[in-house]
């Protein structure tokens, strides 16, 4: 007999940042739960799916009860489906919608329930979530891309760009590979407290200490990596986010934090191609605005062929946009967020475009984060190899890596961990 959703229901919580979210449940006509908390992203692409927010002064105007309200509309829509039918039910939510960007009901209360479904399939099909959602028995556990220093919008200090990252892809396993940057990161630390530096963590774990240039956090990775007793490069290289659509202005990169002055894009190009020639780094993301597909195009073109070329901002996780991308040759991968788009559904879509074109694809977190470690059965169920998660710091970004451990114990042989990057 199939187990049918029979109520749909959510609360108002907050996430990582002290900003409310939604936590969604819905429940089968068994009993069966499954539960769902929404993430939320503090730097957007301007085509990503629209959250609904409330506006007026609860909560500085960012309070989800019209989202919470939602819930009863979705209830109707999805009530006496059989939660394993996830694309029929993202269907009829997108449908129902009938907006673009899922503003009417809400991109928060969309993927919310979306997530919620397969959670619920999962609980009904006995299994876990990696193993209801993926389309193989063999299971590849993602290489850990851990934000460490922190600019841009996420932090106040003198950086541009956004995110500073380590890569331990020279590790074995991906029990291996956590120990590895969680080792660098303490000796970035211990690092940083020798040079009078601050230690505080910004949104994502990493530390924001008040560098004097957009290279130096480079520098300073490479030899927190030394120190921890590993090789740059051979076993933990680095990756960058700049972020870049934050500081485009005007049609050219203003880098007003550090002080560097304007660049047009392929002075930027060049400055990107120096330090992959100074450094160990593997993979740039978002290294332009969204709106600047000849940067793109222009990055990939140079560097396409050495390093992992990432869009965020320029394609939200969108498989129209993506399949632009593909035929303009504008990256080589795509990173994966899924209420960029607000569905499970659309979201496989988006990583199915990237396999038609033997592109890589990297799953994400968002800034504003919940200890829903969502993120972690769907990098191992869809099997690309890579996960941003955060720093290994703060309870919402260990989870997923806690999370991770949790699959790659139970996996066994059935598990294994390799390197996109690798030599």
């Amino acid at each position: 007999m199939v187990d049918k959703i029979a109520t749909v229901t959510g609360e108002e919580i907050l996430d990582s940042r002290g900003y409310p979210t939604l936590k969604v449940q819905v429940r089968l006509e068994s009993g069966l739960v499954g539960i769902a908390a929404v993430p939320a992203g503090a730097s957007t692409g301007e085509a990503e799916a629209i959250e609904l927010r409330d506006g007026g002064a609860r909560y500085g105007g960012r309070g989800v009860q019209r989202a919470l309200a939602s819930l009863q509309e979705i209830e109707s829509v999805i009530r006496g489906r059989n939660p394993a039918a996830q694309s029929e039910i993202d269907k009829a939510l997108i449908e129902s919608d009938g907006t673009e960007s899922k503003s009417r009901l809400g991109a928060n209360a969309i993927v919310g329930v979306s997530m919620a479904v397969a959670r619920a399939a999962a609980a009904a099909a006995n299994r876990p979530l990696y193993a209801f959602l993926a389309a193989a028995e063999r299971y590849r556990l993602p290489v850990p891309m851990m934000n460490v220093i922190n600019g841009g919008l996420h932090a106040s200090n003198a950086l541009d760009f956004q995110e500073y990252m380590i890569v331990p892809h020279g590790a074995s396993s991906f029990r291996e590979a956590l120990r590895w940057g969680a080792e660098t990161y303490h000796a970035l630390k211990r690092l940083l407290i020798e040079r009078g530096l601050e230690t505080g963590v910004g949104d994502e774990g990493g530390f924001a200490p008040n560098l004097k240039s957009n290279e130096e956090p480079c520098a300073l990775l490479v030899e927190a990596i030394t120190r921890a007793g590993y090789q740059p490069g051979e076993d933990i290289s680095l990756a960058l986010d700049p972020a870049a659509s934050s500081f485009w202005s005007e049609g050219s990169y203003d880098l007003k934090k550090s002080g560097s002055g304007r660049f047009d894009y392929r002075q930027l190009e060049k400055l990107y191609a120096d330090w992959v020639e100074k450094y160990p780094i593997v993979s740039i993301e978002d290294g332009f605005g969204e709106r600047d597909w000849a940067g793109f195009q222009h990055q990939c073109a140079e560097l396409g062929s050495r390093i992992q070329i990432v869009g965020d901002d320029v394609y939200v996780t969108n498989p129209r946009l993506i399949k632009r991308g593909i035929a303009e040759k504008a990256t080589n991968a795509v990173l994966i967020k899924l209420n960029q788009v607000g569905t499970v559904t659309e979201t496989i879509e988006a990583i199915e475009a990237c396999r038609s074109a033997g592109w890589s694809y990297v799953i994400s977190h968002r800034s504003g984060e919940t200890d829903d470690p969502f993120i972690a059965d769907f990098a191992v169920a869809m099997g690309g190899g890579q996960i941003k998660a955060g720093a290994p710091c703060r309870g919402e970004r260990v989870a997923k890596y806690n999370r991770l451990l949790e699959i790659e114990k139970e996996l066994g042989e059935r598990g294994s961990y390799g390197s996109p990057f690798a030599k």
